[in-house]
């Protein structure tokens, strides 16, 4: 496998405070690289991004963007350093390169673009996948989630610079985390995790250190899980949306709380055991 550039960069910087100069050092921050994902020999997209995990986002975006249904139809995926940036090129099965050649099209996006490219107003907001997930979740899953993808972080630790994305499942804790400069990125990077270790996302769900545009929930819905958690507001589309598909969306959270727009049912007060057990919610 090619060897990736760092995703940290040591940054010199001159510190002004109290009216003056007062140290000159360096500061840690996050490259940012150009990705090109490449489908048999021809160029779908070209996204900003971290330099790290970058099987992982090409699958990932293959996925939420619907280039492939499945993780098996990428017949081959290989990362190819051009100095000015990244080829993830990957070769799809037959009937997948067929359909592709006849939606060809090209993108060049900003850092976390998520609809650069398209071409109809129809593409912007198209229905997001049905989630089917019946899992319930506690308070306290959504609580222990939220540290766990904090202590995660370590790109953003270094940096204060990056989103963050997990997929939490009870009793057994924070599965996966994927950092990105961008949020959609950071979410394909998690998508792509998920699909090539083979988890099952419908009995977990997915906490993000962004805020809850339309697109994220897209592509949470193609990932399948029940239930989103992120620690920033949503926006009123990306509301609606979480409604349409099924998702139980929890946002604005904290450790004293959070707010719950979609699909109350999803979250309750205890542990689903212990109310099996009879057990009282607090």
């Amino acid at each position: 496998m090619t060897d990736l550039p760092p995703a940290i960069v040591r940054t010199p910087r001159a510190v002004w405070r109290d009216g003056e100069l007062r140290e000159t050092s360096e500061r840690a921050t996050p490259a940012e690289t150009a990705i090109a994902i490449v489908y048999d020999g021809g160029t779908e997209a070209v996204m900003m991004a971290s330099p790290a995990d970058v099987e992982d986002f090409a699958v990932g975006f293959s996925l939420t963007e619907g280039t492939v249904a499945s993780v098996d139809e990428i017949e081959s995926l290989e990362i190819v350093d051009h100095g000015l940036g990244l080829e993830a090129r990957m070769w799809l099965a037959k009937g997948r390169a067929e359909r592709l050649g006849r939606r060809r099209r090209n993108i060049a996006g900003p850092t976390g673009c998520g609809i650069c490219g398209i071409d109809s107003l129809e593409q912007a907001v198209k229905p997001a996948c049905q989630v089917t997930s019946d899992a319930t979740f506690s308070a306290a899953d959504i609580h222990e989630a939220l540290d766990a993808l904090s202590r995660a972080q370590t790109l953003n630790f270094a940096t204060r610079a990056v989103h963050g994305a997990g997929f939490y499942r009870p009793r057994q804790g924070l599965v996966a985390a994927r950092e990105d400069v961008g949020r959609h990125n950071a979410l394909d990077k998690l998508a792509g995790a998920l699909a090539r270790a083979g988890e099952n996302p419908e009995d977990g769900f997915v906490v993000l250190t962004s805020r809850v545009s339309v697109e994220m929930i897209q592509k949470a819905a193609v990932i399948g899980v029940g239930l989103v958690v992120a620690v920033s507001a949503p926006t009123a589309l990306g509301v609606r949306m979480a409604e349409e598909a099924g998702i139980t969306l929890a946002a604005i959270a904290r450790s004293d709380g959070f707010e719950v727009f979609t699909h109350h049912r999803r979250i309750i007060a205890a542990e689903p055991e212990k109310l099996a057990a009879g057990g009282t919610a607090p």
